[in-house]
């Protein structure tokens, strides 16, 4: 069960999405600097309890209209091999020292543990308490089963980030989360599971909307 602790992070965790997010292909402000807080999200454990990984939803209202991101993020205590294209930054926990901070859509073990999510087999966790499931995530998987546990191939869009197994199977990372009309999210035809979460609108309403589709490939002929 996840371990928040009540410490320090030096750069917080918004100063290194500050000049992170503007990097992204999915991302919508202008030039100007975004303006950053954060309005949910959840965690994962991992198994070996070494990465901590969070799935982030931050807002920026740096623009005439605010726009929401769901940034997910791992922190591990070394560096990632093979993974300095998806670093986020470095910082310095006030407990567990330092941190290298990466988009977790290329980290393995936050890969493994979203699939596992997926399939019903990883229990959300709340983002800041401790040992707390989060009744607010829900997810879906048509059939049993199973999803597969590693997506090697990560591409960012305009919209998302896919991540693609060897056999075609696609984990979409909704990057800038929509709350569902009737406050009810329902996955997109076509998809084989889902995942939803929580966090607040600008007026301060609590709302939900979809976070993660899979998609499977049509078979074989």
């Amino acid at each position: 069960m996840s371990v928040i602790h009540r410490t320090t992070l030096e750069p917080a965790k918004l100063e290194l999405l500050t000049g992170w997010l503007p990097t992204r292909p999915w991302y919508r402000g202008g030039p100007q600097e975004p303006k950053l807080s954060k309005a949910g999200g959840f965690r994962l454990d991992d198994p070996e309890g070494e990465v901590g990984i969070e799935f982030m939803v931050v807002r920026d209202e740096s623009g005439d209209t605010p726009v929401d991101y769901l940034v997910p993020l791992t922190y591990r205590a070394a560096p990632l091999d093979g993974a300095d294209t998806a670093l986020v930054g470095t910082a310095e926990h006030g407990v567990l020292g330092r941190r290298w901070v990466y988009d977790a859509c290329h980290d393995p073990v936050a890969v493994a543990e979203l699939a596992a999510l997926v399939e019903g087999r990883a229990e959300p966790q709340a983002q800041s308490v401790s040992h707390t499931p989060d009744r607010e995530v829900s997810r879906a998987l048509a059939g049993e089963g199973p999803v597969p546990a590693e997506f090697p191939a990560v591409e960012d869009t305009e919209e998302h980030t896919e991540l693609t197994a060897p056999d075609g199977t696609v984990l979409r990372v909704l990057r800038t989360p929509h709350p569902a009309p009737d406050g009810a999210p329902q996955a997109e035809p076509g998809t084989a599971g889902h995942v939803t979460g929580a966090w607040d609108a600008p007026d301060g309403t609590r709302v939900q909307g979809l976070m993660v589709l899979l998609l499977t490939p049509p078979p074989a002929p």
